[in-house]
């Protein structure tokens, strides 16, 4: 495993900083997470349970260690610091100044270690007039303008429906993290990790600024089409819905071809991607009730055999038979102690050389007490 032998300290909770470490410890790296005694990390107690167990926990702290240190005790600081002294990591997504209030801030553990990795995922960065504010998946996804362009034509802003500002935060964490280790490798120079969950939101708005910066007007959400492709959409059919994305202009003759209207193909209404997205509400008086008259699974055939991309719009009990994702192993099995055979999302990272996967279930608060703290 390419990390094997990296040491990170973990005292992130709930799901950005976790998110990150998970995504470390399946690549490799010995993750030992540090809790709160007798309470653990806030999503212990966060559902679905089954037989008690937290399926949210087990999901994103797989590959873990768990220790118990009560940061605010001077005897549990002082073994959280020396686990610093060997270590290559320490990962938090505290509130900015938190960690420095607990004498344990970058400048302290660097005294201690100066090639150690110090990553700090948090709501707003370490610095600027608002670093301090507390955030939550929601709010950064309000204030990074996400759900100002999620949602139907005409509809009220819309959240994704995962949370995507924890975890595009933790992904970017990730990132910086195994570009520090790259860093130090090469120079011996440890240094700090600053990652904001707004700055992360902003980063993944895509051609969203882009088009605001063209036209000086904001963005609005537009269901499920493209803003510059089309048609590239979601549509009825006899049974459910499709997805259909026909961008290019072989694959908008391909796709007249396939419903069967050929002559849509030299409709100058619809000669070029710029025109059909400006006469969109057109096109689709034409298109959706052509999909109305043939299941998903017929449609699926017909636009395949001609090379069109497109899809059903898989329920959640759909991904977990998906054949694909199946044979990627993004479905694995594995062996919990209390809950027995238990089913989780893979990494989809894959390595040729050295592959990354799940070697164990998530902790139970405090299970490597013995192990990390009486060496």
């Amino acid at each position: 495993m390419v990390l094997k032998g990296v040491k990170i300290i973990d005292l992130s909770r709930v799901l950005a900083g976790p998110y990150c470490t998970m995504i470390l410890a399946d690549l490799g790296a010995e993750v030992i997470k540090v809790e709160n005694p007798g309470i653990g990390d806030d999503s212990r107690s966060f559902g679905p349970f089954k037989d008690g167990e937290s399926l949210y926990f087990n999901g994103i702290n797989r590959n873990k260690k768990s220790i118990e240190l009560n940061l605010k005790d001077e005897n549990d600081r002082m073994a959280f610091l020396d686990l610093v002294k060997d270590a290559d990591v320490v990962v938090e997504n505290f509130r900015p100044g938190t960690m420095k209030k607990l004498k344990i801030g970058y400048e302290t553990i660097q005294k201690i270690n100066p090639g150690i990795i110090y990553a700090a995922t948090s709501g707003f960065g370490q610095t600027g007039p608002e670093s301090e504010k507390p955030a939550y998946d929601l709010i950064i996804q309000a204030l990074g303008g996400m759900m100002s362009i999620t949602g139907e034509e005409g509809g009220s802003p819309t959240k994704v429906g995962s949370s995507i500002a924890d975890i595009n935060a933790g992904m970017f964490t990730a990132i910086g993290i195994i570009s520090a280790l790259f860093h130090r490798e090469k120079t011996g120079e440890g240094q700090m990790v600053d990652v904001s969950m707004l700055d992360c939101q902003v980063a993944v708005l895509e051609n969203a600024i882009a088009r605001y910066l063209t036209t000086q007007e904001d963005p609005k959400p537009i269901g499920n089409r493209h803003p510059t492709i089309s048609p590239f959409s979601m549509y009825p059919t006899a049974d459910d819905y499709i997805v259909v994305a026909a961008g290019s202009p072989k694959l908008w003759g391909s796709f007249c071809d396939a419903i069967g209207r050929k002559d849509l193909f030299q409709d100058p209404r619809f000669a070029d991607n710029q025109l059909r997205t400006e006469n969109i509400q057109e096109l689709d008086e034409i298109i959706a009730p052509i999909f109305e008259l043939k299941t998903t699974q017929e449609w699926m055939q017909i636009l395949e055999s001609k090379g069109i991309p497109c899809a059903p719009v898989n329920r959640i009990s759909d991904v977990m038979e998906n054949k694909q994702l199946k044979a990627r192993n993004m479905i694995e099995e594995i062996d919990h102690p209390i809950l027995g055979s238990l089913k989780m999302v893979g990494t989809p990272i894959k390595l040729s050389k050295t592959p990354g996967g799940i070697r164990r279930n998530a902790p139970k608060l405090g299970e490597h007490n013995d192990e990390i703290l009486l060496k």
